[in-house]
């Protein structure tokens, strides 16, 4: 069974920065796509990041594009998702999730294991 434990959200101003960090543990990240997604309260779970099992291949929705930046430490098994510029718009839950399978997906049902979620809260 893999475990995933999402750390580094808080309170942040506009225009800020945070990194959020998803350790692994159970089962190595190697191999496995892994993404970031967040869920703001009334709202769907969408992704906002997203990268293959061998990092060449990275998807960002537009609204994230150019702000947020994935990557992957597989000897630490550990993901991250480097957030700037943040505005008021992302705040909520992020959650780490992993699939099974090496190729990059999008959407929810897609992925196999995921985190509890850490939030993100913005202040303007």
């Amino acid at each position: 069974q893999m475990q995933l434990v999402e750390s580094g959200g808080g309170l942040v101003q506009t225009g800020g920065s945070l990194r959020l960090s998803c350790a692994a543990s159970g089962r190595t990240i190697s191999g496995r796509a892994m993404g970031w997604f967040r869920q703001a309260p009334g709202k769907e779970r969408n992704i906002v990041a997203a990268m293959d099992w061998s990092g060449r291949s990275i998807y960002y929705p537009d609204s994230v594009k150019g702000r947020f930046t994935i990557s992957r430490d597989n000897v630490k098994n550990t993901v991250y998702l480097q957030m700037n510029s943040l505005a008021p718009e992302d705040a909520a839950v992020y959650y780490c999730a992993a699939r099974e399978e090496p190729g990059l997906m999008t959407t929810v049902r897609e992925y196999d294991h995921w985190g509890q979620g850490t939030q993100v809260t913005v202040s303007s």
